[in-house]
């Protein structure tokens, strides 16, 4: 049925999202089609990387380390914005385009008060994709 995964991942918070990462193996595995790790960072240091390109590298190695553990195939892609957390949304739907996903497996939070006023990034890029979105709590 589903023939390539994305999964977006924010390696500061990878722990927190181990719900998500095992969906996407576990489709992975069922439909036997590799995943594609998404990664969005800035421009500048963050807690992850001191920069872009040391991103990618570990955003790299996190692929190869999951790929390793659950025997499914994985590559990884990462992207560049200067606010992520303005830019995440569109930088996913963008991503989906280049990678020619055709399922989205994207780790969300409990909804709360802010969520009456803005859209989790879940729910933004559900509304807004040309594929599918499973979005994971």
């Amino acid at each position: 049925m589903f023939k390539k995964l994305m999964l977006p991942i924010d390696l500061a918070h990878a722990a927190r999202m181990e719900r998500a990462v095992q969906a996407a193996v576990d489709l992975a595995r069922l439909y036997d089609c590799p995943v594609t790790l998404v990664g969005v960072t800035a421009e500048t240091a963050t807690s992850v990387a001191h920069n872009p390109t040391e991103y990618a590298a570990r955003l790299a190695q996190f692929g190869a380390d999951l790929a390793g553990q659950h025997g499914v195939t994985v590559d990884t892609a990462a992207y560049t914005a200067h606010d992520p957390s303005i830019d995440l949304d569109k930088t996913i739907l963008a991503a989906a385009r280049e990678t020619g996903c055709d399922l989205i497996v994207m780790a969300s939070h409990v909804p709360g008060i802010p969520e009456h006023f803005f859209a989790s990034h879940g729910g933004a890029v559900a509304s807004h994709a040309t594929v599918s979105v499973f979005v994971v709590r």
